[in-house]
C-alpha cells in the first residue's frame, strides 16, 4: 500500500472514558458540568469533535444515567464554540465472570447487561452527530472480564443508530472487528461509508506496533475514514502515525493521564500538543463544520 498522509486532519477528543482513572489525575472529569466544561475547553484547542462518557458526579464511577447525558448534551449544545457531539454507546455490555473455579454464577457487581434499546436510549434522546459502536466481544485487561457485544446486539443497535440519523462510529480493537462492521455495511444495519476508530494497544485487542497498526489500516476500505489511537506514551506516536497512514487522531485523557514524564495533562494540552504534532508534519487542523461535511453529520437539538 503506498503511503497516503493526509493533508487535512480532525482531532476527537476522548474527554473522560470509562476506565478506573478518576482517583489517578485530578484532571479526569465527573460531573457532567466538568466534562462539558473540559469537552469546551478542547474544542477551543482544536479538537473538532469531542467523545464523552459520564460518571457519577460524587465517586466518579462510570455511569448510564440518562440525566447525566442529558446535561452534558445541552451544556455542550449550548456554549460559544461549536463541536461535534460523538456519545458513547459501550456501556451495558460487561460480563465479569466468578472466580476460575466456580465462574458462574457471573459476578454481579461487575456485569451490566442490558437489552439494545436501553443501550441507545441516551442517543435517542440527545441526538449527538456520532456515537460508537464497539464492532465486538473482547477480553480487557481484568482477569475475567469481558466486554461483550454479539453479532445479534450489534446488527441490533447499528440498526438504530442508523434510523435515529446518528453515525455510528466502528470501534475496533482487532481486526476481525473490521471484518464485522463490513458485515454490518453489506447488509444494511450501517450506511456506506462509515467512520471507524482503530483502537490500538488496548489489552487484549490489537497490540500497537506497527505491523499490527497497517495491517488495521488495511483492512479499512478506501473509501471509509479512520481515526486511530494509542494509550499512554504512545498517544503523540500514535497521532504521527494515523496522518501518516492516511487518517485522522484522538487523543485524550480516556487514553493517556500524562503530557510528559511527571507531568499530569488536561484535555487542551494534548489537544495543543497533538495540533502541534500534525501542524508540524505539514498538515491542517479541520473545523467542526468541516468535518460535518466530510462525514455527512447533521447538527440536531436534543428531544425536549
Amino acid at each position: 500500500m503506498p503511503l497516503a498522509m493526509s493533508k487535512e486532519v480532525f482531532i476527537t477528543c476522548a474527554v473522560t472514558g470509562s476506565g478506573s482513572t478518576q482517583d489517578r489525575s485530578p484532571h479526569v472529569p465527573r460531573s457532567p458540568k466538568e466534562i462539558a466544561d473540559s469537552a469546551i475547553d478542547a474544542a477551543k484547542a482544536g479538537a473538532a469533535i469531542v467523545h464523552c462518557h459520564v460518571r457519577d458526579p460524587e465517586t466518579g464511577v462510570p455511569s448510564r444515567k440518562l440525566e447525566y447525558y442529558r446535561e452534558l448534551t445541552d451544556r455542550i449544545r449550548d456554549a460559544e464554540v461549536d463541536v461535534v457531539l460523538n456519545l458513547t454507546a459501550g456501556m451495558g455490555g460487561d460480563i465479569t465472570f466468578g472466580p476460575t473455579s466456580a465462574p458462574m454464577p457471573v459476578n454481579q457487581e461487575g456485569t451490566d447487561m442490558i437489552s439494545a434499546k436501553e443501550r441507545v436510549a441516551h442517543v435517542a434522546e440527545c441526538l449527538p452527530e456520532i456515537c460508537t459502536l464497539d464492532c465486538g466481544t473482547m477480553n480487557f485487561a481484568e482477569a475475567d472480564y469481558v466486554m461483550t457485544n454479539t453479532p445479534g446486539m450489534l446488527r441490533a443497535m447499528g440498526g438504530m443508530m442508523t434510523e435515529l440519523g446518528v453515525k455510528p462510529e466502528i470501534e475496533a480493537f482487532d481486526t476481525g472487528h473490521l471484518w464485522f462492521a463490513k458485515e454490518l455495511v453489506k447488509e444494511g444495519a450501517l450506511k456506506d461509508p462509515a467512520l471507524v476508530q482503530l483502537c490500538m494497544g488496548v489489552p487484549w485487542g490489537a497490540p500497537d506496533d506497527l505491523n499490527t497498526f497497517m495491517a488495521m489500516v488495511n483492512n479499512v476500505p478506501d473509501h471509509w475514514t479512520f481515526s486511530a489511537f494509542s494509550l499512554g506514551r504512545n498517544q503523540m506516536a500514535y497521532a504521527a502515525a494515523a496522518v501518516l497512514a492516511g487518517g485522522h487522531v484522538r487523543v485524550g485523557l480516556e487514553d493517556n493521564l500524562w503530557l510528559e514524564k511527571g507531568v499530569l495533562a488536561t484535555n487542551a494540552q494534548l489537544v495543543e500538543r497533538a495540533v502541534g504534532v500534525v501542524e508540524g508534519m505539514g498538515a491542517r487542523i479541520m473545523s467542526p463544520t468541516e468535518v460535518r461535511a466530510k462525514l455527512g453529520l447533521t447538527k440536531r437539538a436534543p428531544v425536549s
